[in-house]
């Protein structure tokens, strides 16, 4: 087989979007699958919205997302001279030619084609041709360049997630591919990157289709391989539209702000257009060891938030716990946290992380162990009762001397109930109020434990 080449493509008008990384991920996993190669490319030639800002947000992405070149990043933009030069010649072989006709004329010609209900695109004014008189060179204007689409025949190529693709050429128009300052345009820079760099698979998004044929034409006018394309479906909201602001985070670098993994978003975008039988959770590792083109879906995938969070969690309950404390710790920082003389945080999340969704929950949650408690005196009044502060004093007595471990713990705490005929409720929940504010909490002796002993007897001992 081919030695496989793979390209992610972004344009640096925007954030990496969901979408993106789902192309990104698949074109890195199929390189890796086959030990090929992976580059990022930068499509930085659109100079009116592209921003550094954009670039350094793709890159951002990319790297939280563990998604590594092997080549790269290339920027068109630092090309220019290449495409120049491929400009050349293609215009001394005949398969484009200059075009002096005016963005005004060509609207014209364009709004002609409408009115006879004819398809708006470009009359061939310009296009050289055997016998053809061309019009004077206005002396006043300088020229574009355009490709000499073939007029006759069609495109068609064998789309690894569509199927056979069929266009004519008819349907396709003389492309600029130089600008009247020089400047190439994204389609023709396409064409030659991918022949450049021996791009042998394209797997983007399917709002490309429509290049698809325009970049074909140029890679066989220049003598270049064609590489095979994917056209990957879009990834829609839960309510069956587009993705937008208004389903939420959209950009890839919300969610590790929002508390997510970066290896549950990509076990969870894997899944937006590919399956590998019923397998839901997989690492990375093995997911680059199962992923070809043949399971690719053709229909649009719809994001759930429910299931990604249900992904999150369970890759937070691997997680290991310095590392949680090291993405939560700032959060509880923000939020007030005392750290001074508190349990330890990673200790403190290992209890917590069962029930969270996100490391931003976990963080909230972990709260309750590293702020002074502030039980709510309704509260304290309805579960400190009377004929619980004789067990209340005992447990404090039996605090000071008794092992400090979450089964000695327990083991002392049935004894207090014991001798005072209660049921565990009766002390557990008073015992929360006083050591967290809280009602609800892990299990009291799992808490106890972790607080420590000398903050639990302090805490306590304020009111017997």
């Amino acid at each position: 087989m081919t030695v496989v080449r793979t390209r992610f493509a972004p344009s640096p008008t925007g954030y990496l979007h969901l979408g993106g990384a789902r192309t990104a991920l698949y074109s890195w996993a199929f390189a890796r699958h086959f030990g090929g190669t992976f580059i990022l490319r930068i499509e930085d030639t659109d100079l009116e919205r592209s921003t550094p800002e954009a670039v350094q947000a793709i890159l951002d992405g990319m790297k939280w997302l563990g998604l590594d070149h092997d080549e790269g990043p290339f920027y068109q933009m630092q090309r220019m001279d290449r495409y120049r030069e491929v400009v050349a010649q293609m215009l001394e072989a005949g398969t484009a030619y200059l075009c002096y006709s005016s963005p005004d004329e060509v609207e014209a010609m364009r709004e002609r084609m409408r009115a006879a209900g004819e398809k708006p695109r470009y009359d061939g004014t310009w296009r050289p041709e055997a016998g053809k008189t061309l019009p004077p060179v206005p002396a006043d204007r300088k020229p574009v360049v355009r490709f000499k689409n073939p007029l006759d025949g069609e495109v068609s190529w064998d789309d690894v997630v569509k199927g056979t693709i069929t266009i004519g050429n008819k349907e396709l128009d003389d492309l600029v591919i130089a600008r009247p300052d020089g400047t190439p345009t994204y389609n023709f820079c396409v064409a030659v990157d991918d022949w450049d760099m021996q791009i042998t698979h394209v797997l983007r998004g399917d709002d490309h289709v429509n290049n698809t044929p325009r970049q074909i034409n140029i890679l066989r006018a220049i003598g270049a391989p064609l590489p095979l394309y994917g056209h990957l479906p879009m990834i829609l909201g839960a309510d069956g539209e587009k993705l937008s602001k208004r389903h939420g985070a959209v950009s890839v670098m919300d969610y590790p702000a929002k508390g997510y993994l970066p290896e549950a978003m990509l076990n969870y975008l894997a899944r937006l257009g590919w399956s590998h039988g019923d397998d839901e959770v997989f690492s990375m590792e093995r997911f680059c060891e199962w992923f070809n083109l043949d399971h690719l879906t053709r229909s649009a995938a719809q994001f759930n938030n429910e299931k990604l969070g249900w992904l999150n969690n369970h890759y937070i309950k691997q997680a290991d716990n310095e590392r949680l404390a090291q993405l939560a710790r700032p959060l509880m920082e923000a939020a007030g946290a005392k750290f001074d003389g508190s349990p330890e945080l990673p200790a403190v999340l290992a209890l917590m992380k069962e029930r969270a969704n996100t490391v931003n929950e976990l963080a909230d949650a972990a709260m309750l162990f590293f702020r002074d408690p502030q039980p709510d005196a309704a509260l304290m009044a309805q579960h400190l009762t009377d004929a619980v502060k004789p067990a209340l004093a005992q447990f404090a007595e039996r605090v000071a001397t008794v092992e400090w471990t979450k089964e000695a713990i327990a083991a002392m705490i049935k004894e207090v109930l014991a001798a005072n005929g209660l049921k565990m409720p009766q002390i557990a929940m008073p015992l929360r109020l006083i050591i967290t504010g809280q009602l609800q909490t892990p299990a009291i002796d799992a808490v106890l434990q972790i607080v420590g002993r000398d903050a639990v007897l302090a805490r306590v001992n304020k009111y017997l």
